[in-house]
Parts: structure tokens; C-alpha cells; sequence
């Protein structure tokens, strides 16, 4: 082992869970209460090892002369042989022998890295799988200048939990501790996330504890992982209330904890939280919170999660305007306001928000109070949702115009620059940026990548044309399926095939060459006016700094006080039509796309401004 520097430290995390080594042995242990006794496969010896019975389920036997790099398998009572469900590290894919890992072998550099402000914060969300051709951590690694060069302050990497097969989007997930052997070892994700540290970059992990993923999950076969009190939309719920909830609750938190100490991710994104059924006295999400919060009282430590049901409980702010449990939410809403009205689609859930005499103000409610629907009745899901959200700040919420599944789920993975005009992308582009939300960027979306991003997964043979049919059955419900103008979802690629998984891969050589230097340029542009006019004017913004009114039918006017006290504007029009009748401008021209004057907002039109 590489004997640290001054400038060098070494991180583990002690689990309760996994194999963990010790002085000149492993120690074996693994939770499995419905199994009497358990047995531990060595691989190349013949002999099995026996693991004591421990009580509350545990079983545990020390080893000695075993070390890291050997490789193992526990065996059931009835013979079978599964992989450590808390491994860290399948070389030989979800099935195959886990291996030992010391933690304690990789060498950080990032000793002073304490994290950045979230107020600073510009997000890039990215699937390692395809951001590069190669799809690997050290490959993405070698792509890390682009993006600050871009101006990019935070990755954020969808899930890289091991899963079946050689590619994924990552949400099916089985192993919770496992980084996949597709992208390269542990030691590989630690030095992307050292290289992104030394260049003062932040890295978020986006991690699934709402359901396992079809393929590769033991944990059913020793242990009650799964609750019938609840459904999920992927059948039966993580059991977080039921029996022997307790260990399954800490499971998930020794998790969440691992990743943020052991491979020193500066946030966590938790994906789908409004299925995570819990009925126990402590929601399982705010035990997570406080837990994670706790662990590293002095680093910026930034929790996000996507929340369906648009809940303000989860994001209340403390009387030091510190959240109290999670950082932020994505902004659904916005995303949809914005996309509606850049394409004109309105089937799907974008019938939420078809109205065009209620698009500019919903629009302007979104942006100003962060959720569109406060407790109104959605028409297309029928139902109410959402609570109140006017006393957040703004930083309360992320805003995009494209991510993995508003792009990945149309039935060819088509980008908006595909389906949309210029002028209204490039508006679009303007007010998410320069939104006290905070922005996120989608992998290629700053050169108008030509490439799709199709949902794909690797199945086995058996099951590919179940997916495919299902895959198809889903679509049924997403924007495109109602419109005639747009792709049947016959139509839609096979998620199964190697191809399609392919098709996703960025096109690095088009950077330079026109559309997308010109689109390069415009990101760069938008995202350096943010670090200079928005980002120092974030700190210290309250709740109840937004307000909005309608310029028109077609257009809004939104007003914020910022934690600097000065007063930002957001004049826009997203319509292919002049708006007459507007008021007074005020304040000093920040940035303009379109054409404004004292009665006007043309087409396409958004204007920035701040007085003081």
C-alpha cells in the first residue's frame, strides 16, 4: 500500500454489512434470517467454510490469511451458491464471485476538499456507460476539462450500482454496494471522483432504494427484504415498516452513508422517493437525511430527490435557512411548462399543462414558487398534488430542460433540438440557466448532440421480447403515444439490442463543427453570465422571494428578491407571436434572446434584468 503524504489521505467506512478486512484475515458476515446456517466458497478451494450463527439473523466467520482480491460466494442451507448481496466490487458480472475489497488501498488526494456552496452549484447529469465510447470511469475521467471548461461546478453520474448485463440505465440496479463492473473497479470511480475534486468539481451519485432491479437480487432468498403491507410500482415494496424493517432500514442507510464516505460523493440524488412506502413513526427519508447530514457535520453535504407527488414537508429550510432534510427537488414542472410550449406537444402528461391561456401564469408560478400544482387537481392524472411551495427559495429546486427520462422516454430518445425550433430552444436555454433554480445540464445537450438517448437494458435471451412488448405497453402512456404527428410506439427501438445502447454514445467529433460550436458557444456564454450575475446573488435568498403576473396571454413577468437585495426580472414570451401591450422595462439589461422594447416582447423573446 502507497504510504500517504501531507497531501494525501486514506477513506474506508466500517459497514455492518459486506466483507470487511482486518489485520492478516476477512471477516465474513452476512444477514440472512431465514437461513439456519450458511456456508462461505472460497473460489479455487474445494472445502466450504462454515460461518457461525450470531444472533438476529447474522451470520460471521473470520478468516485468516485471506485478504483482498479473493474472491467468494456464500452457500444456502439447500446448496445454492449466490454472490455476496453487499458486495463491493463483481468482476464477473451480478452472478458471478464477489470480491474482497480493502478500502484502505486507494490513495486520495483531496485531503482540503470540503465541497462548494449549493447556491454554486451547475449540474451535469451523466450515464458513464455512454458518455463516452469507451463507457468506463476512467474514460469519463479524461472528459472532466471539458466540462469545466464549460462551466459545469457538480456531475451528477445516474445510477452505477451493479446490474444484469452489459448496459443499463442503471435504475435496475441489484447490488447496493457494488459500483458495475461495466464501468471499471472501485478504485476507477474513486479517482474520477479525486480528478473531478482537484478541479474543484463536485460529484453527486444518483441512487435507487425504491426497488431492486429484476435480475441479480438474492436478498429475498435469506432475508425480508420485501413487504406485502405496500406495492410498488415494481410489485412489492422495500419492506421499511414491517418485520425485521430494521436491519432493511439500516441496509439503505449504510448504503447511502458508504457512498458518501467511503467514495467521498459530495450529494446523493434519491430517485422516485413518493414510492418509498414507510408507515413506521420515522420516515425512512428523513432518517437518511439526518444520518448522511451527521456524518460529515463540516462538508457540503447536498441531498436531492425526485418527488412525484411535489411535497414542500421535504424541503423546508431551518431558521438558518439550512434544509432541514433534503437540498432540492427536480422541477418537473417547469421542465414540462417549458417543453410544452417550445413543441407544442399537449397529450401525455404535457395535457397538465395544455392550456395556453394558463401556460404563461402556471409558467410563472413554477418558476417564482417552484411547483406549478399546490394542491390542484391535475386533469390528466386526476387527482390533486402537490403542497404549497411559495415559502422555499429557489434554490429549493432543480431546473432542466432535458434529462435521462424526458429525453429516454419518447419512443426514438429524441432531444428537443430534434423537435423544437432554434429560437425556442435557445429562449428556453436562457431562462433555465439564469434561474435562481438551480440548472442541470444533460450529457451532450451543450452541442445539441445529435445522438438519442433511447431507454436501453440488457436482458437475458429469454425475456428480451417480453421487455420489448412491455417497453411498448409503457410508451402508451408518455406524450407521444395520443399524437398523430409524432412516432407510434411500434416504432420504438428495441431497448434489449446492443445497437441501441450504441446509438446513445455522445459524438464527441461533432464539438467543432457547426451547428453544435455554435450551441457550445451559447451554453458557455448563458452558464458564465450565471457565475458572474445569478450565483452571487443566491446566498441568503428567502421563501417568498418570488412573485409573477401576465404580460399577456402568451407571456409573463417574473420578479425575484435575491439574498442580495436586489430585484431580478425575467421578461418572456414563448410564443411564435409578437406581444403587444407591454409594461416599462425596468431595470439593467442582464441578457436578451429575442427583441424587447417599451410595448414589446417579440417572438421566442427573454429578457434579464436586475436593478439594485
Amino acid at each position: 500500500m502507497q504510504r500517504p503524504t501531507p497531501d494525501t489521505i486514506l477513506r474506508s467506512h466500517k459497514m455492518r454489512f459486506g466483507a470487511e478486512v482486518r489485520n492478516g484475515s476477512t471477516r465474513f458476515k452476512i444477514w440472512a434470517p431465514k437461513c439456519k446456517s450458511m456456508k462461505l466458497k472460497l473460489k479455487g478451494q474445494r472445502s466450504l467454510i462454515d460461518l457461525d450463527a450470531v444472533g438476529d439473523g447474522w451470520h460471521r466467520v473470520d478468516v485468516e490469511g485471506v485478504g483482498a482480491g479473493t474472491l467468494y460466494k456464500y452457500v444456502l442451507p439447500d446448496g445454492t451458491a449466490i454472490p455476496d448481496p453487499t458486495s463491493r466490487h463483481q468482476p464477473e458480472g451480478i452472478h458471478g464471485f464477489s470480491e474482497v475489497i480493502d478500502p484502505r488501498t486507494f490513495v486520495w488526494t483531496d485531503r482540503d476538499w470540503k465541497g462548494r456552496p449549493w447556491e454554486e452549484a451547475i449540474i451535469y447529469e451523466l450515464h458513464v456507460g455512454t458518455f463516452t465510447e469507451e463507457g468506463t470511469f476512467a474514460a469519463a475521467a479524461s472528459r472532466l476539462d471539458h466540462l469545466v471548461n464549460l462551466g459545469v461546478t457538480a456531475v451528477q453520474l445516474m445510477p452505477v450500482a451493479e446490474f444484469f448485463g452489459k448496459f443499463n440505465w442503471g435504475y435496475d440496479g441489484a447490488m447496493w454496494f457494488a459500483p458495475s463492473a461495466n464501468y471499471g473497479r472501485p478504485e476507477d470511480l474513486k479517482a474520477f471522483i479525486d480528478a473531478a475534486h482537484r478541479r474543484s468539481m463536485m460529484v453527486f451519485l444518483d441512487v435507487v432504494y425504491n426497488h431492486f432491479g429484476p435480475h441479480g437480487n438474492y436478498l429475498p432468498a435469506i432475508a425480508p427484504i420485501f413487504t406485502k403491507k405496500h406495492e410498488s410500482p415494481w410489485g412489492e415494496a422495500i419492506n421499511f415498516d414491517g418485520p425485521g424493517a430494521e436491519v432493511v432500514r439500516e441496509l439503505v442507510v449504510e448504503s447511502a452513508l458508504y457512498w458518501t464516505t467511503e467514495f467521498n460523493f459530495d450529494g446523493l440524488r434519491f430517485d422516485a422517493v413518493h414510492t418509498m412506502a414507510d408507515d413506521a413513526p420515522t420516515h425512512i427519508l428523513e432518517v437518511l437525511s439526518a444520518r448522511l447530514r451527521a456524518s460529515r457535520p463540516h462538508r457540503h453535504t447536498h441531498l436531492i430527490v425526485e418527488n412525484s407527488d411535489n411535497q414542500e414537508v421535504w424541503l423546508r429550510r431551518n431558521s438558518g435557512a439550512e434544509p432541514v432534510h433534503y437540498t432540492a427537488q427536480w422541477n418537473d414542472d417547469v421542465h414540462h411548462l417549458l417543453h410544452a410550449a417550445a413543441t407544442g406537444e399537449n397529450t401525455g402528461y404535457y395535457a397538465d399543462f395544455d392550456n395556453f391561456e394558463e401556460r404563461s401564469g402556471m409558467l410563472g408560478r413554477a418558476l417564482a414558487e417552484g411547483f406549478a400544482y399546490q394542491g390542484e387537481m391535475k386533469p390528466h392524472e386526476g387527482m390533486e398534488r402537490g403542497e404549497p411551495s411559495g415559502g422555499l427559495p429557489a434554490t429549493a429546486f432543480v431546473v432542466y430542460m432535458q434529462d435521462h427520462d424526458q429525453v429516454g422516454n419518447r419512443v426514438k430518445g429524441d432531444r428537443i433540438t430534434r423537435i423544437a425550433h432554434d429560437d425556442a430552444v435557445k429562449a428556453l436555454t436562457a431562462i433555465y440557466l439564469l434561474s435562481p433554480q438551480i440548472p442541470m445540464l444533460f450529457q451532450g445537450e451543450e452541442w445539441a448532440s445529435s445522438r438519442p438517448f433511447p431507454f436501453f437494458s440488457d436482458v437475458p435471451v429469454e425475456l428480451r421480447e417480453t421487455v420489448r412488448k412491455g417497453r411498448q405497453e409503457e410508451l402508451k402512456s408518455a406524450p407521444e403515444h395520443a399524437d398523430p404527428d409524432k412516432p407510434n410506439v411500434e416504432e420504438a427501438v428495441d431497448p434489449t439490442s446492443t445497437k441501441t445502447f450504441a446509438s446513445a454514445k455522445l459524438d464527441w467529433s461533432n464539438l467543432r463543427q457547426d451547428p453544435h460550436k455554435f450551441w457550445l458557444q451559447h451554453y458557455r456564454s448563458l452558464i458564465d453570465l450565471r457565475r458572474m450575475e445569478i450565483v452571487p446573488r443566491l446566498l441568503g435568498q428567502n421563501g417568498f422571494a418570488g412573485k409573477y403576473e401576465l404580460l399577456g396571454i402568451k407571456s409573463v413577468l417574473v420578479t425575484w428578491v435575491m439574498g442580495d437585495g436586489s430585484t431580478l426580472r425575467l421578461y418572456a414570451n414563448l410564443s411564435e407571436e409578437t406581444q403587444e401591450g407591454v409594461q416599462a422595462i425596468r431595470g439593467r439589461r442582464m441578457f436578451l434572446q429575442g427583441y424587447a422594447d417599451e410595448a414589446r416582447l417579440g417572438p421566442w423573446t427573454v429578457l434579464w434584468t436586475v436593478e439594485l
